[in-house]
């Protein structure tokens, strides 16, 4: 499954992140290092499912739909705080850059209103420059991946130039455990304007910089503004808006609130949405419902909590994502058993109908005669790419 890494120094709001959204019930303190072993759990990224257009009931399986909006899993991560100097083992050290090995994609939350210092302790809000902490998690991350690059990096290119290898597939097999490929290292030795050629002339500085190349390539960052709703945040947030990532303004404490509430049958809340419904109005307290009215007011201001967009921004707009619906029976979009689009898969832009066929299965893919894309009745042929919200038949030669 597909991992999203939270990441930040400690006490940004990461495993309050974290439990809204996956509803676990990570622990959570005003303190450094609260979260010591990784928290794991699922979350979901929606997406627009096709019953609502095609007007008919889903029954899904792999993931869930609520009033036509598809929700589909993804593996999420709330590792512990970073600070400074982690690649040498300062604070959690290594633990924290091992646990995000196969992240795919990371949230940076940062606690935008300054309340917290570069270790992660609190301080009056408005002290500290939320800006200060955005590039060292870059600094750390690529020095960490540097170390590993260059250890006995004279050795590692003897071996090659003997095997006459071209260097992007050894050192794609040094990193494949970070969830970076072959393509991303080719990519990477190009951008950082090396010559695969003469590894032996590469220095300290120039792994270094492929190393920042790879990053970029196999771990794209986005930023989570938390903490948004509270005071002396000022210009902090269109400071951070001006760097070159992308920005989500949120409230994961907020977000929290709404969930649990909604978890409870107080209120009638959907993930991501910009309002809610207080259903059970006489069990709310004088403090729960002062609490739901200022809620209300950020929500009037901001459109959402911004938890549920920084998931779905980080995997469509970061990792180039879309969403396709397998069906067996391309008449009744069912499975074998008869389920009305009963799975969506998250596959990249451009994938071809013949790649798809191996998501779901190797066999399929082997077999490959063609597929149907079910919303025309069409035949497509191997290298037809899917779109967002394609329903599709295989059609292998196992399956006749």
């Amino acid at each position: 499954m597909l991992e999203l890494g939270l990441v930040g120094k400690p006490n940004t709001g990461k495993t309050t992140f974290f439990n809204a959204a996956t509803l676990a019930d990570a622990a959570i303190g005003s303190y450094p290092f609260t979260t010591i072993d990784a928290n794991i759990g699922v979350t979901y990224v929606r997406s627009k499912c096709p019953c609502q257009d095609l007007e008919i009931s889903c029954d899904p399986q792999n993931s869930r739909c609520e009033n036509g909006i598809r929700y589909v899993p993804v593996r999420i991560i709330d590792v512990a705080g970073l600070v400074k100097g982690a690649y040498k083992g300062k604070g959690l050290g290594n633990q924290f850059l091992d646990n995000l090995r196969m992240a795919s994609v990371l949230i940076h939350l940062i606690d935008t209103a300054g309340a917290t210092d570069e270790k992660g302790e609190p301080v009056s809000p408005g002290s500290h420059d939320p800006l200060e902490d955005v590039g060292f998690l870059e600094e750390e991350f690529d020095r960490w991946l540097a170390e590993i690059l260059s250890d006995n990096w004279s050795r590692f290119v003897r071996k090659i130039q003997l095997d006459k290898k071209d260097i992007s597939k050894p050192i794609a097999e040094r990193v494949s455990g970070l969830g970076i490929t072959r393509p991303d290292v080719s990519s990477a030795i190009r951008n950082a304007g090396l010559n695969p050629e003469t590894p032996e002339k590469w220095s300290d500085e120039d792994l270094f910089e492929l190393s920042k190349s790879l990053r970029k390539a196999s771990k794209p960052i986005l930023i989570g503004a938390n903490k948004i709703d509270m005071e002396k945040i000022g210009d902090n947030y269109e400071r951070l808006k001006k760097l070159d990532y992308p920005v989500v303004p949120m409230s994961a404490e907020l977000e929290l609130a709404l969930r649990r509430a909604d978890k409870k049958g107080l209120i009638k809340y959907i993930p991501g949405e910009s309002e809610f419904e207080i259903i059970e109005k006489e069990k709310l307290n004088e403090e729960q419902k002062k609490g739901l009215k200022s809620i209300r007011k950020f929500l009037d201001k901001w459109g959402s909590t911004g938890v549920q967009n920084a998931i779905d921004k980080a995997i469509y707009d970061l990792l180039g994502l879309i969403v396709v619906y397998p069906v067996d029976n391309e008449n009744k979009l069912t499975d074998k058993k008869g389920n009305v689009l009963p799975d969506a898969f998250l596959v990249p832009e451009e994938t071809t109908a013949k790649e798809f066929a191996y998501e779901i299965h190797s066999d399929l893919g082997d077999t490959f005669i063609n597929a149907i894309d079910a919303k025309t009745n069409r035949k497509v042929g191997e290298n037809y790419e899917l779109k967002n919200g394609d329903i599709i038949k295989i059609v292998s030669a196992k399956g006749r």
